[in-house]
C-alpha cells in the first residue's frame, strides 16, 4: 500500500503580497486614494508645501510599490522591460539637460531626490510607472502594437499636458526663458513610444486589477493641482 502525499508549491515573496493586495484590494484603494488626497491637500497650502515637496520621490515610490505589488507575472522578458524603461527614460532626460535634444532646454531642481548627472533617478521611475499603467489601460482595447503605442505615447503626452504646470510651480524642473518648447511634447511622444514598443514586444503578462485605479488617482492629483497652484 502506498501512501500519497499532499504537497503544496511554495509561494515567493510577490506571490503572497499579491494573493494578499486582491483580498484586499477595496482597503488598498481606499489608501492609495486617501495617500493622493493628502497629497493634493498639503501641496494646496502654501505652510505644508515645503515638506510635502520633500515627500515626492516617496509617493513616487509608493505609486510603483502598488502598481508592481499587483503585477502577475515576474518572468524574464517583465524584468528586463522594467530595466529598459527605466534606462530610457533616465538617458533620455540627461541626454535633454545636457544638449537640449529631445525635449528642449531644461533643469531639475532638488525635489525629486538624490540626481546622478543632474536628473534625478526617480525621473527613470516616473517614466516607467506613466508607460505600464498607460499600456496596461490599452492592453485589450487595441490589438496592433504599432497603433496600441502610438496611442499610449499619446496619452502620455496629454498626460505631460496636466503635469508640466505644476512641476514647474513646485520647482520638479525649469524651463529656459520660462516657457514649455513643442520639442517637449515631441521628445515625450518619441520616447514614450519606443518604451510602449517594448512593453508591447516583450511577452509578459500584462493584467493588473489596479492600474486603472492608479492611474486615474494620478491624473486627478495633476488636474486638480492645476486648478489650485
Amino acid at each position: 500500500m502506498s501512501i500519497k502525499l499532499k504537497t503544496t508549491a511554495k509561494k515567493s515573496l510577490p506571490e503572497k503580497i499579491q494573493d494578499w493586495g486582491t483580498r484586499h484590494i477595496t482597503l488598498v484603494k481606499l489608501i492609495v486614494s486617501i495617500l493622493y488626497l493628502v497629497g493634493v491637500s498639503g501641496m494646496a497650502m502654501s505652510e505644508l508645501r515645503p515638506y510635502f515637496q520633500l515627500l515626492t520621490p516617496f509617493h513616487l515610490l509608493m505609486t510603483a510599490g502598488v502598481m508592481l505589488a499587483f503585477h502577475k507575472d515576474w518572468n524574464m522578458p517583465f524584468l528586463i522591460f522594467v530595466a529598459l524603461a527605466w534606462t530610457l527614460g533616465y538617458t533620455s532626460e540627461v541626454l535633454g539637460v545636457h544638449t537640449g535634444f529631445p525635449f528642449g532646454n531644461y533643469a531639475y531642481g532638488p525635489v525629486l531626490g538624490v540626481q546622478l548627472m543632474e536628473v534625478p533617478l526617480m525621473i527613470g521611475v516616473n517614466w516607467l510607472i506613466l508607460v505600464y499603467l498607460s499600456g496596461a489601460f490599452l492592453k485589450n482595447l487595441i490589438r496592433q502594437d504599432w497603433l496600441a503605442s502610438l496611442m499610449g505615447a499619446l496619452i502620455m503626452v496629454l498626460i505631460d499636458f496636466t503635469i508640466e504646470p505644476v512641476a514647474i510651480a513646485l520647482d520638479f524642473w525649469s524651463w529656459e526663458g520660462n516657457e514649455i518648447p513643442l520639442s517637449n511634447y515631441l521628445g515625450w511622444l518619441g520616447v514614450a513610444f519606443i518604451i510602449h514598443m517594448i512593453y508591447r514586444k516583450l511577452q509578459f503578462q500584462k493584467e493588473n486589477q489596479i492600474a486603472s485605479f492608479l492611474l486615474l488617482n494620478l491624473v486627478a492629483f495633476f488636474v486638480i493641482l492645476n486648478f489650485i497652484l
